[in-house]
């Protein structure tokens, strides 16, 4: 009998061929996984992924060791212009300051959330002795973490990764101080104590764009100023020139009056290299800009440039001319000119800033004022209002009634004479922070009471009985 004339030999033939093909294939695969060959195999055992993030790991520290050799560079060509300086100087005062550590962190508790980004959260704590520290940590549910872990599938490996921003940051603050910085007060690097590495800084609250927009052209001003001289200082650090790669509002946090930087995990210190001009393209949504290459092969300049474009268009534009008193108006018109088409430097622009603040300190807008427009009004010094009518204004210091920030008496008695509700403003001594005084308009009060830092304006009124 021949396997032609028997179909079941046949069958059973090539079944058994099927089911021998089967297992060694299987065994194949398994035997590729167990041990891998080409791309995949190493003789260190490390796997494709695992390389990528130990290259990452060392791209960083890298990145760190940079900082504190440009520093000590910096520091050294100083101490060789100044032999008096020392240094350690710098780092002997910032160490005085940063007195917080692992020990004090881990006896305090949080006590609200003011917010959380990619990469880190932010916890308002408040210490033994009453102080209110703001908390910065890695956040374990950020993007950062959660991109780590789909690339590389390591909690441990993506903890030390994503908390180099939180080491960067650290760093930065130590050796860039400045009072629109925010100030670190300490840290800690220690996991047992503190799960991670924390730092500690100067409390803030965040920046609110639309409520600045509703406050006094003063106020406005001042942060628009601040800012100009951080990117100043910014330009010539200790670290060389320094650009803020992720330069928006939400960096900044409001402190005691004044705008401060309080996110430098993406700030670098390090202007482009390039053959030729083309190589250093400032590139924005609505403008391109394009600087030299200088003969060195840098784009000298770009990191200072990138700074300014940006503070115009998310601060200036929105901040500087809107309500803007009309003696300075043109010296406002210049600024946003010269910083919108990038003609003028970070110094040059500063001291754009400095004149206008000046104009606006000086009262040189009341000179054409006749000296009798507070004639108007009877004056009763060392008394003050009590149970008064407010009214609202546009631009008030307070929103329940009108403030406003004067030079004299003769400015606060023109605004009065052209509020047709008021009656009466007092001043007191309290005042800005560009030192002009606070005046308070009303339509009426009940009474007057002895306070012998507040003077009562009261319009006079005809014998008609007609307020003046």
């Amino acid at each position: 009998m021949t396997f032609s004339r028997n179909p079941f030999c046949t069958f059973f033939l090539l079944a058994l061929l099927f089911f021998s093909l089967t297992v060694f294939l299987k065994k194949w695969h398994f035997g590729l996984q167990e041990k891998p060959f080409g791309d995949a195999a190493r003789p260190d055992g490390l796997t494709p992924e695992r390389e990528r993030l130990l290259q990452q790991l060392k791209e960083r520290q890298q990145e760190l060791e940079l900082l504190d050799i440009t520093f000590d560079n910096i520091k050294s060509l100083e101490v060789f212009k100044d032999p008096h300086l020392s240094t350690s100087d710098s780092v002997n005062y910032i160490n005085a300051k940063t007195v917080i550590g692992c020990e004090e962190l881990s006896g305090i508790k949080a006590v609200d959330f003011l917010g959380s980004g990619y990469t880190k959260t932010v916890l308002k704590a408040e210490l033994p002795q009453g102080l209110f520290v703001a908390l910065k940590s890695v956040n374990h549910q950020g993007t950062d973490m959660r991109l780590c872990m789909d690339d590389f599938k390591d909690s441990q490996g993506c903890h030390e990764l994503v908390s180099f921003k939180l080491r960067k940051e650290i760093v930065l603050l130590q050796k860039l101080q400045h009072p629109n910085i925010v100030e670190l007060k300490g840290q800690c690097q220690d996991s047992a104590l503190v799960g991670g590495i924390t730092t500690v800084l100067e409390q803030g609250m965040p920046l609110q764009m639309i409520q600045l927009l509703q406050s006094p052209w003063e106020e406005r001003f001042r942060v628009c100023l601040g800012l100009v001289r951080l990117l100043q200082y910014l330009t010539h650090s200790p670290l060389g020139s320094v650009a803020l790669l992720d330069f928006q509002p939400r960096q900044f946090v409001m402190a005691s009056g004044e705008l401060k930087l309080t996110d430098l995990d993406d700030a670098s210190i390090q202007e482009p290299a390039c053959q030729e001009d083309s190589d250093c393209l400032l590139q924005f949504p609505l403008r391109n800009f394009t600087l030299r290459c200088s003969p060195s092969k840098i784009c000298e300049g770009l990191n200072e440039m990138r700074n300014l474009y940006n503070a115009y268009r998310y601060f200036f534009t929105y901040l500087l001319p809107h309500q803007a008193p009309p003696l300075v108006k043109p010296l406002i018109h210049q600024i946003m000119n010269s910083t919108g088409d990038l003609k003028q430097s970070i110094n040059e622009t500063l001291v754009a800033f400095e004149e206008v603040l000046h104009a606006y300190k000086s009262g040189l807008h009341l000179e054409n004022l006749p000296p009798s427009i507070t004639r108007d009004y009877a004056v009763l010094k060392g008394m003050r209002s009590v149970a008064n009518m407010e009214y609202r204004c546009r631009l008030s210091y307070n929103q329940q009634g009108c403030v406003l920030s004067v030079h004299s008496a003769r400015e606060a008695a023109l605004i009065c004479s052209s509020h047709p509700q008021c009656t009466s403003f007092s001043l007191s001594s309290e005042r800005t922070w560009t030192g002009r005084l606070l005046a308070a308009f009303r339509s009426g009060f009940s009474h007057l009471v002895p306070d012998v830092n507040s003077a009562v304006y009261m319009r006079r009124v005809k014998a008609s009985g007609a307020v003046l």
